[in-house]
């Protein structure tokens, strides 16, 4: 895979030079390849949420490098500008961020700004509203007219219409309930499938993480401590509970297992791998 964006060298100091000066990131490397769904956990103050706030040139680094498709993200300004078309950003509870009179025009703000034609802007608009299971009434209606769930696919279809190359979405599904979580994580694997976009998820959710992601990275204190598959990250579930972080709960019941003698693999961190290993085992099959 060709990298579309890398990291060399990252490092951000809040409040540098005054007595509350904190390394929020220290001297972090990192390469995010095109086409990849990749996950980020950590703790809360690990850097992880001002990580993915430079990727897209919402902060500026203390020193160090953040290249997108090999330019410099902050050599020009202009080029800046467009790297925040390119890598959209969805905060957390970006419903909170809905102002327009119309879900239309909400959706529409961002190819708005992007100067493009209103035929554009309307293809744009009405393709995002689709990848987010929005049909063309809602379109009409006020988006504070609309439930919890509807407004968060509003705000992501607000980033989709912009069609980025790399959609960074930050506890997209924090606050909704089961049906509501399992719609934004399909909306969002269905985006990347058909614009063969790269994802970066920022998640507390092990099982959400655990079910979604190709790739894992673990922030914590201001550096990536493990960068690998989720079954390779999961491995270490001892190390990732010294840093406060949950391994899924299937992976912690299958370690149980295995210290109970079952010969089992105790790196399982999906419901789906565990359906599979558990009928291994009632056949008489060795599952190691």
């Amino acid at each position: 895979m060709n990298p579309i964006i890398e990291v060399k060298g990252l490092t951000h100091i809040y409040s540098q030079g005054t007595p509350f000066e904190r390394y929020a990131l220290d001297n972090v490397d990192l390469q995010v390849n095109q086409g990849e769904f990749m996950g980020i956990i950590g703790h809360t103050g690990s850097g992880k949420s001002t990580l993915i706030q430079h990727l897209n040139g919402l902060l500026k680094p203390t020193s160090g490098t953040l290249l997108f498709e090999g330019k410099d993200i902050w050599s020009d300004k202009k080029f800046t500008r467009d790297v925040r078309f390119q890598v959209g950003l969805v905060f957390q509870y970006p419903e909170y961020q809905l102002f327009e009179e119309t879900v239309y025009k909400d959706i529409a703000f961002g190819p708005k700004n992007m100067k493009l034609s209103e035929e554009e802007i309307d293809r744009r608009v009405r393709e995002a509203a689709r990848f987010v299971e929005l049909s063309d009434d809602v379109l009409e209606m006020s988006p504070f007219a609309l439930s919890g769930g509807q407004k968060r696919r509003v705000a992501i279809a607000g980033v989709i219409a912009m069609e980025p190359k790399v959609l960074i979405l930050d506890e997209p599904t924090a606050g909704l309930d089961p049906k509501g979580r399992e719609q934004i994580l399909s909306n969002i694997k269905n985006y990347q499938t058909a614009k063969k976009a790269t994802v970066i998820m920022v998640s507390h959710s092990m099982e959400e993480i655990a079910d979604s992601v190709q790739r894992l990275v673990v922030v914590n204190d201001a550096h990536i401590v493990m960068d690998g598959t989720p079954s390779q990250v999961f491995a270490h579930a001892k190390e990732l509970e010294e840093m406060g972080l949950a391994v899924p709960q299937v992976t912690n019941i299958f370690r149980r297992l295995g210290e109970l003698g079952l010969p089992v693999d105790t790196t399982v961190y999906t419901t789906k791998q565990a359906v599979a290993l558990l009928s291994s085992l009632k056949g008489g099959a060795s599952v190691c």
